[in-house]
């Protein structure tokens, strides 16, 4: 998914924040699961990634590492991630 936003970045000149917001919210909304998944709000199923890195940004040019430290899918913490 790094190497994926790094092309949004690179080759469709999106910004680190338009290229998340293209693989979270908007790729729930593309598949009608906007109201269940897609962001962290009150109500929605808690899927996230805990990263090692300080800021979101670095996921656009970091893509050669994996920098996923945690993985929390529907509220519990997924095997293996940590």
């Amino acid at each position: 998914m790094q190497f994926i936003q790094a092309l949004a970045c690179r080759y469709l000149k999106l910004t680190p924040a338009q290229a998340l917001a293209a693989s979270t919210i908007n790729a729930a909304k593309a598949v009608a699961l906007e109201r269940k998944v897609g962001s962290i709000e009150p109500g929605k199923q808690a899927d996230f990634l805990v990263l090692t890195t300080p800021d979101y940004r670095n996921l656009s040019y970091r893509y050669g590492t994996n920098q996923v430290a945690m993985v929390v899918k529907k509220g519990d913490l997924y095997p293996n991630s940590a």
